[in-house]
């Protein structure tokens, strides 16, 4: 039929087959020929049985139509049993038509020695090969096709509820036999034909009913694929030794129909095989081997008592390693240690937490003493032009004097003067401040310089090694961050210092140098490049090159000097360590910049100019006031570095007397005394640490001399106090011109040290 599936009765005997109208317009026909009894009123309409010229028999050919009068495809080629069995499996083939006549029998063989069985299939003639059409439609011949019949639908249900139900019988009878005690095995017998197998269980006595195994399940009803695993005949199965039979897995690389009927699609089914734990093992373990109920397997016990001892070794051969180190074994005090004693402690002895200070109540020394061990050392040709004078302070008795009125050049000793005048005309806790304040216009501030060259560029929480208790540039730059941000400029203000910025006396390069720099109200370290090296090359102009740095700090430009308003907004302020400290650094350190930053301090003080002229003339003007004998001293600096500076012996030896006198016999003696502890003691700290009291003449003074040096060249200077034999303090001023600079301080130091060796009561 051409587009249409649905048959229609023609009206006439004309042949309208190939006309394709719907419709007809009904007329009158004559009755039909009456049937011969036995047969169906409707004629036959099969083209090789409609008689000739009648009107069942077409004029033309039917169209072929692939699924209703011509095979849909191609018949393959006979396939061996197993293949079709599978293709039935996948549900790919219509179902095979039963036997004409009779019972199909199958015989299954069991192999003897195989635990896992198959059924071998066998036709007793070959199957025609039935073609088998897809249910692949098209578009327009799915609107027409007729819904597939209900009574097969309900059939395969039918079967399919008959196979679950035998299923489910095979599964309790499986486990029924489970729970029967094990017997042994014989030799089982050939099956039967109809898979029947009689298991002769106890000798002669025939199987029961309940001992054979399952028939085979009924055959599906006509005309119905039966289910992959519905346990069909065509397809081979595995049968283990309990009896259980399982599909044979034989389906690997053919394909599944993709387009088909889902009622022929394959429903997967569930196989219950025995879980390993389930089976019944072939022999029962001994009684005695079974480990009792509750107990855990001896080899899992083995394995953890092994791990233990693992462990414990281990840690045995850790802790032995540790023990043989050094350190360890020191710390636990073991007997292999390196620390260990070598014999018996020994017995502890008293000890006394009192220092004992000069004996000045024992016989008192005598200028004959003093003169006799002198007398050597001060004739050593190495010491050019000596000069000097020893005092004893608790007396004031001058016990040994050469030419102690002269001035001479006394080098970094005229520290001493500076010293002095400062503990006696200022506050001991003055503190020297560094401000930044409101500059002239928005966004510009000032830095102004109170005098203090310590400031330092370390970071906050790093203390300077050389101006302990220093301020530090940072704690400066974050209150002005603080207090206005947005600096643009940064501006400095130098004025409190005058005149010059290098003093009378100063050769070329004494500014910059390792020592001093061109003098400026305020800088860092002292102008140093590197803020903790005493010997490092100091920065020119050091004041502009700090307002620099905290320019940069603040992301801000230098703006050049300045002159701050005397009631300019204060941004920011630091303070430096306490007056006291800072004599004892510039003593220690023999500092140069230091120095003269403190002479500026008494010049201010005393009403002078801030400047080197004013820092000396306030000097003497404040050792004069307070009784001091400063005949012939003439000072350009106050730190040393000028060549012009005079001194003569005793003024040096009278400051250190009242420094070191009992005390209440001097009125200066209690502002005085930080000037001892600023003074460096020998082979120790300071400017005597190098070098210096290492020769065999000179090493019994290390430790018991201290005093301040004073070097320039041809001049070498000590002044200070030793501890002789007796318990007793010996003020002393040493000044050597004229001489070579090793010798001559050396000679100075052999000099200091025969003082310690005095007997001289």
């Amino acid at each position: 039929m051409p587009e249409n599936d649905q048959p229609m009765w023609p009206s006439s005997d004309e042949d309208r087959s190939s006309s394709g109208a719907r419709k007809t317009t009904p007329m009158s026909l004559p009755d039909p020929p009456p049937s011969p009894p036995g047969e169906s009123g409707v004629p036959k309409v099969t083209g090789s049985q409609a008689p000739k010229g009648s009107w069942f028999a077409p004029n033309v050919a039917p169209e072929p139509v692939p699924g209703l009068n011509v095979p849909a495809e191609e018949p393959p080629p006979s396939p061996p049993p197993a293949k079709q069995d599978l293709a039935d499996r996948l549900g790919s083939r219509e179902p095979k038509p039963a036997p004409e006549a009779g019972t199909e029998y199958i015989r299954a063989e069991q192999p003897p020695a195989e635990s896992t069985q198959f059924i071998e299939v066998k036709q007793p003639e070959p199957t025609p090969v039935v073609p088998v059409e897809r249910n692949v439609w098209t578009a327009e011949q799915q609107e027409h096709r007729e819904e597939p019949q209900q009574q097969w639908r309900e059939e395969l249900q039918l079967w399919r509820e008959e196979q679950q139900r035998r299923e489910e019988q095979l599964k309790r009878a499986d486990a029924q036999r489970r729970e029967e005690p094990q017997r042994p095995e014989e030799p089982q017998q050939p099956w039967a034909q109809r898979i029947e197998l009689r298991e002769n269980r106890g000798g002669d006595r025939p199987a029961e009913p309940g001992d054979r195994r399952p028939g085979l399940p009924p055959e599906p009803p006509r005309g119905v694929v039966p289910s992959a695993s519905a346990g069909s005949l065509a397809r081979p199965q595995r049968i283990e030794p309990d009896g259980q039979r399982f599909d044979a897995e034989a389906t690997v690389g053919i394909e599944r129909p993709t387009q088909f009927p889902a009622a022929f699609q394959q429903q997967p089914q569930s196989r219950t095989e025995p879980r390993p734990e389930q089976q019944p093992p072939s022999e029962p373990p001994p009684a005695a081997e079974a480990p009792p109920a509750g107990e855990p397997p001896k080899k899992r016990r083995k394995g953890k008592l092994i791990a233990l001892v693992v462990v414990v070794l281990l840690l045995l051969a850790g802790g032995g390693v540790a023990a043989a180190m050094p350190k360890v074994s020191n710390r636990l005090g073991l007997p292999w240690a390196p620390n260990a004693p070598k014999g018996d402690s020994p017995e502890p002895g008293a000890a006394t937490r009192q220092l004992q200070g000069p004996n000045n109540a024992g016989q008192a020394p005598t200028a004959n003493g003093v003169k006799s061990v002198l007398a050597s050392a001060a004739g050593n040709g190495a010491l050019g032009q000596l000069t000097g004078s020893v005092i004893d302070p608790v007396t004031g008795t001058v016990l040994w004097d050469r030419g102690s009125g002269t001035p001479v050049t006394p080098a970094s000793t005229t520290k001493v003067l500076t010293s002095a005048a400062a503990l006696l005309s200022l506050d001991h806790n003055l503190r020297l401040s560094t401000k930044i304040v409101q500059g002239a216009d928005p966004g510009t501030v000032v830095l102004v310089g109170g005098g203090d060259t310590t400031i330092t560029n370390l970071p906050l929480g790093t203390d300077s090694p050389l101006y302990p208790g220093a301020a530090h540039v940072d704690d400066l730059v974050a209150q002005v961050k603080k207090a206005a941000p947005g600096v643009k400029k940064v501006q400095v203000d130098l004025t409190l210092f005058k005149g010059a910025t290098t003093a009378p006396g100063w050769e070329a390069g004494d500014a910059p140098s390792t020592y001093a720099t061109q003098m400026a109200p305020v800088m860092a370290d002292g102008g140093r490049i590197s803020p903790k090296d005493n010997n490092s090359q100091r920065t020119a102009n050091a004041g502009s090159a700090l307002a620099s740095s905290i320019a940069s700090k603040l992301g801000a430009s230098p703006g050049g000097q300045a002159t701050a308003a005397k009631d300019a907004k204060v941004l920011g302020e630091v303070k430096s360590a306490p007056l006291t400290e800072l004599v004892s650094d510039l003593m220690v350190l023999s500092d140069d910049v230091l120095a003269e930053a403190i002479a500026r301090q008494v010049a201010l003080a005393n009403g002078e100019e801030a400047s080197y002229a004013g820092g000396a003339k306030a000097t003497v003007k404040v050792l004069k006031d307070h009784g001091f004998d400063v005949s012939g001293v003439e000072l350009s600096d106050g730190s040393g570095i000028s060549s012009l500076n005079r001194i003569p012996a005793r003024l040096l030896t009278q400051l250190l007397a009242a420094a070191a006198a009992p005390e209440g016999k001097n009125p200066g003696t209690g502002k005085l005394r930080p000037v001892l502890a600023g003074l460096p003691v020998a082979g120790g700290s300071g400017t005597l640490a190098d070098k210096r009291f290492d020769t065999p003449a000179s090493q019994a003074g290390r430790g018991w001399v201290r005093a301040k040096t004073g070097t320039l060249t041809g001049v070498n200077t000590l002044a200070g106090l030793v501890l002789d034999q007796d318990g007793r303090v010996l003020v002393f001023a040493f000044m050597s011109n004229g001489s070579d600079t090793d010798p001559g301080r050396d000679a100075i130091d052999v000099l200091a040290t025969s003082l310690r060796k005095c007997g001289c009561a």
